[in-house]
């Protein structure tokens, strides 16, 4: 998977899922520019696990750190690092099934591309990785509001499966224009209201079905499962 990304504004995500931590460095950001690090906290707040039954059960903080390129509040033009610290890691939740290719995972893939795989979660390709780019993104819509103030970015849930939110090309749902106060009044991040519930519902009776959590994989007590622990990669 790729690490870097983008050619002026240059980000480069790092760490693993059950690791000491994860973040990103930003390079191309100029210097004596005001960036807040409530704001970028408010956006990983908004990903952060753990906040409802349809999340990954994860106990996460979430609260970031600045390692560098940043002073008193305004960047000082050199590379700006972001950290947000691993709490609730488990690897050893993991032992029994850590010889397994599990589906749906990148297991396979990793080692594969690189010979080796985290046998710990799914280290680099896991949604933790996703924090930095939400910090990064965090970083980048701050500079762009200094330039255009009437700027904002939204991204919201459009289809689950196939419960899909209603076509509009003014932005509507069945109730409002579509705003971020709308999109976070539900977890799975739909602003219309009526879909989401449908979306929510779906969910639930899928994760109610197979089971899925980080502690209770469906290989963990499986026949498939340990007859792969004992055949090593």
């Amino acid at each position: 998977m790729a690490n870097v990304f983008g050619q002026i504004f240059r980000i480069m995500t790092f760490g693993e899922s059950h690791g000491p931590g994860v973040g990103v460095t930003i390079e191309g950001i100029p210097g004596n520019l005001e960036i807040h690090l409530a704001t970028v906290q408010a956006w990983l707040d908004r990903r952060r696990p753990g906040q409802s039954d349809i999340t990954s059960p994860r106990d996460e903080a979430d609260q970031v750190t600045c390692l560098g390129g940043l002073e008193n509040g305004r960047t000082l033009g050199s590379p700006l690092a972001l950290f947000v610290k691993n709490r609730d890691t488990k690897p050893e939740d993991y032992q029994d099934i850590n010889q397994v290719y599990r589906p749906g995972h990148a297991d396979f893939t990793m080692q594969a591309k690189y010979g080796i795989s985290a046998k710990s979660g799914g280290g680099r390709a896991s949604a933790r990785e996703t924090i930095g780019r939400v910090a990064a993104g965090a970083v980048a819509w701050q500079l762009v509001k200094k330039i255009y103030p009437n700027f904002d970015l939204l991204a919201w849930v459009h289809a689950v499966k196939d419960i899909h939110m209603p076509q509009d090309p003014n932005l509507k749902t069945t109730d409002a224009l579509v705003t971020r106060d709308l999109i976070d009044k539900t977890h799975v991040r739909c602003p219309d209201l009526a879909v989401a519930t449908k979306m929510t519902e779906l969910i639930q009776a899928a994760k109610k079905k197979w089971g899925l959590s980080r502690w209770n994989h469906p290989l963990r007590h499986s026949r498939f499962a340990r007859r792969a622990r004992r055949t090593r990669f």
